[in-house]
């Protein structure tokens, strides 16, 4: 991107020192993220995406790019995995396919399907590459505005630290539902082991599945409630109810059900106490102030979001529309105030329509003009960062979720969750 350009810089943000940025050709920095040095250490940001880096909807790979140019120099490798035969970066070469502990019948045997089967897939390869490897695991459309070093320094690569792991919640600190399109810990954590045991063990369920069409009910998740938007929606002629719409919200993310589990699991036999854990051990930052700000000040409108970012930047000594200022509103405020900014696609779009990411999309560079509001926003999450990022959540020990084994039925703890829909007329 081309430093020479002239955006206004927010308050509350710096400019990054030239010297630690790679700001070199997208040539160049292609050639690092296709040929990543091996692991050697925990500072390792990961990513997936089935057919290669080299296929990539060219808004997510500016995104990717954005990572390595903000922290390689402070130490950080970038990994797009892919599914790729003959890659380099096929995940084959980093995690055993054919190890039961590591993926279940249907990853190994390539037979994932469903809806949304290359989600599925990006979400198997979390667990595995953080408990091995450490580090980052991050959805594509992640786009990183905070310093990630200094985070990391701090908590997770800090031996004195209590903190292990590094996320975004859904919700305040009394809401228990970590974001899986951001999440870090160290090599082999005893959080993400037992997720990943929980996840296995639902894709293993009724002799091997190959979705997670309907694990929304398996007996293992009692306790905690479908993950309800109040939405419903119409597809194909067919208009699916709110508890339609959330069970199968829930199916899509049910990595995020597992984690939600964990979190609020006491299993005596496994000496594991989630809540505690989570009050001793997670730092995390509320999702919507730390990567979904752009949401909340549009409220989740899509084409809205599309058409202001779309707009030219008001030049000096000119009058704003409100449009305009809106737009401005949006770059200064998530420049200023969040960690990152989640993109997101995939069951999204079905259930809430277009969304910013699934426009950018389908309206090749429209995130990267020059003079836009967008690409002010990009120019800024590469050349700025936050003095203060977002608040910690303070979590405090939550009553359980449930009572009992990890992969057992257990009992119903007194902080169970369920959900009220309403009696259609």
């Amino acid at each position: 991107m081309d430093s020479t350009l002239s955006y206004p810089m927010p308050d509350g943000v710096y400019a990054i020192p030239h010297d630690e940025l790679d700001l070199r050709s997208d040539d160049e920095v292609d050639h690092d993220l296709f040929n990543p040095k091996p692991v050697s250490d925990e500072k390792n940001i990961w990513f997936f995406w089935h057919s290669g880096i080299g296929k990539m909807h060219g808004y997510t790979r500016r995104t990717v790019r954005n990572w390595h140019r903000r922290f390689s120099k402070k130490g950080w490798v970038v990994r797009v995995l892919d599914f790729e035969a003959g890659s380099p970066l096929n995940v084959e070469h980093y995690l055993d396919l054919h190890d039961a502990d590591v993926f279940p019948k249907a990853f190994t045997d390539s037979s994932v399907g469903g809806h949304h089967s290359y989600q599925h897939i990006s979400d198997l390869v979390r667990f595995p590459l953080l408990l091995k490897y450490g580090g980052v695991y991050a959805d594509v459309g992640m786009v990183q505005i905070g310093d990630l070093d200094r985070v990391w320094n701090a908590t997770i690569g800090d031996p004195s630290s209590p903190y292990d792991v590094f996320t975004y919640n859904m919700g305040g600190p009394e809401a228990r539902g970590m974001a899986n399109y951001f999440l870090a810990s160290g090599r082999n954590n005893p959080f993400f082991l037992r997720c990943h045991k929980l996840l296995l063990a639902l894709w293993a369920e009724d002799g091997g599945k190959t979705s997670t069409e309907g694990m929304h009910a398996s007996p293992l998740l009692k306790g905690i409630a479908l993950l309800d938007t109040g939405h419903s929606f119409e597809e194909n002629g067919r208009t699916y109810s709110r508890e339609e719409t959330a069970k199968m919200l829930t199916d899509y993310i049910i990595q995020g059900q597992v984690i939600t589990m964990v979190m609020g699991l006491i299993d005596l036999e496994d000496d594991w106490n989630g809540p505690k854990y989570v009050a001793e051990h997670i730092y995390a930052y509320d999702y919507m102030v730390g990567s979904q700000l752009i949401n909340e000040i549009t409220a989740w409108n899509g084409p809205k979001q599309f058409e202001l970012m779309s707009l030219p930047v008001a030049k000096a000594g000119e009058e704003e529309s409100d449009d305009q200022k809106l737009a401005r509103k949006i770059v200064e405020d998530c420049l200023s105030k969040s960690f990152g900014m989640k993109l997101a696609t995939g069951i999204i779009v079905r259930i809430m329509g277009e969304t910013l990411s699934s426009l950018w999309r389908n309206n090749e560079g429209s995130d990267n003009v020059p003079g836009t509001y967008a690409h002010w926003l990009r120019y800024g999450t590469l050349y700025w960062c936050p003095k203060e990022h977002p608040a910690k959540l303070h979590f405090t020990e939550m009553p359980a979720f449930k009572i009992g084994p990890l992969l057992r039925e257990g009992e119903l703890g007194p902080g169970a969750k369920t959900n009220d829909f309403p009696v259609p007329n």
